[in-house]
């Protein structure tokens, strides 16, 4: 048997595939193959095949705001009897349980004993703060507005660099996950949840500060030309050594230690001279964005593939399975393996994770996400490359997501 797992081109689809390899050798007659689209696309190849009711894929590995939309689908299995019987949850932080697995969630990332699971972690991420140490010192800058200082003065201080790079492009998450890290940084909320409102809590004081110091703080210091870049192009900013400070997600960060696309040394070593990573500063308060993905079966594919589905997940999520995929680079969820060596001293910035997760705050999870998502990424991505003005982007923002959510339920 294959069992076929659907998710986006990035290095943890390879890891997982990788690690599949160990599950293999527990299950000698049983293939792990991870299918994989690109980002912009990911979302749409899973609900398509929802949709039709028929899936080639036994395991689709959700966004965590995706899984409102599946589970209103009826795509995807309710464990919450394998869990109850084969998972030891007390491992496990519960906001984590919460943002993977279940729906409906009283509060976002808030884990509720009578909730239904649909899914448990598969990786963990958060954004993480990457900077030039060789030119900026040792320490982090304490606070989010000292490191915009930091990065200015590093701009100028050395010609021909630039002094930010972050995801801003109108696609997938990008833009979105940028300017809601801002938005909780600043004492924001996305929305009411209770009373179900966007308009006039997200574009409230809070939130267009957030906004104005996005738009007239850090885009004037990335590079021109950078507002539609993601992930792969803020990695060689940092790599090619064309910015003093970058933020990413951490599970997308390995390629900044690979020297044969680094110009920032020959090796891992005289890479590590020159890098440092540290969790997102403060401001008014300490929110960052979680990131990652779960795990999740299939309604539409036959019961030996659901039954061995379930089989590769309890697998997973052993102490040993996850410590292995520590060690291929995935980050697990459980606290006795994110809290070892085993996965702290694998890579030099796996503690921003260990050190971030009392920090984490999600998007909504909504069965509207994607339809919000949508609405949010293109008006922060139009306020950032300049095609609105802040306040206008934020308040057209707000007043489309509220009239998505109330068309909706």
């Amino acid at each position: 048997m294959t069992l076929t797992f659907l998710w986006f081109d990035w290095p943890p689809a390879k890891a997982l595939e990788e690690l599949g390899k160990e599950y293999t050798k527990t299950r000698p007659n049983v293939t792990v193959k991870v299918n994989v689209v690109p980002n912009a696309q990911w979302h749409d190849a899973i609900f398509t095949q929802f949709a039709a009711r028929k899936t080639n894929f036994d395991l689709p590995i959700l966004d965590s705001q995706n899984i409102g939309e599946a589970v209103e689908n009826g795509s995807i299995l309710d464990i919450s009897d394998f869990v109850k019987k084969n998972i030891d949850t007390s491992q496990y932080d519960p906001y984590f349980l919460a943002a993977y697995g279940q729906y409906p969630q009283n509060q976002t990332g808030e884990a509720n004993p009578d909730a239904k699971t649909y899914g448990l972690p598969l990786l963990g991420d958060t954004w993480q703060m990457v900077w030039r140490k060789d030119l900026m010192g040792d320490t982090p800058p304490a606070t989010w507005e000292d490191m915009i200082a930091a990065a200015k003065k590093c701009q100028d201080d050395n010609p021909g660099m630039s002094g930010l790079a972050f995801h801003q492009a109108g696609t997938s998450d990008a833009a979105a996950v940028t300017y809601n890290v801002m938005n909780a940084l600043y004492g924001g909320q996305l929305w009411d949840a209770k009373d179900r409102k966007i308009d006039g809590v997200i574009n409230d004081a809070a939130g267009k500060k957030a906004m104005d110091v996005l738009v007239n703080q850090m885009v004037p210091l990335t590079p021109k030309g950078s507002s539609n870049w993601f992930i792969d192009e803020v990695n060689a900013a940092i790599s090619q050594g064309k910015v003093c400070v970058g933020f990413q997600w951490m599970a997308a960060s390995g390629g900044l230690l690979d020297p044969a696309s680094s110009k920032l040394g020959k090796t891992k070593e005289e890479i590590l001279k020159k890098l440092d990573f540290a969790a997102l500063p403060k401001q008014v308060t300490d929110k960052v964005p979680l990131g990652g993905m779960g795990l999740h079966v299939s309604k539409y594919i036959p019961a030996d593939h659901q039954a061995e589905a379930l089989n590769f997940i309890k697998w997973f999520e052993t102490k040993e399975a996850q410590t292995k995929w520590a060690e291929l680079g995935g980050v697990p969820a459980r606290n006795d393996v994110l809290n070892s060596p085993a996965f702290t001293d694998v890579l030099p910035y796996n503690h921003v994770f260990t050190e971030s997760v009392p920090r984490l705050k999600d998007f909504w999870n909504l069965p509207e996400y994607a339809k919000l998502l949508n609405v949010h990424s293109t008006q922060v991505n139009a306020a950032i490359s300049g095609t609105q003005k802040p306040d206008a982007a934020l308040d057209k923002l707000a007043s489309e997501e509220q009239a998505i959510l109330d068309g909706g339920h």
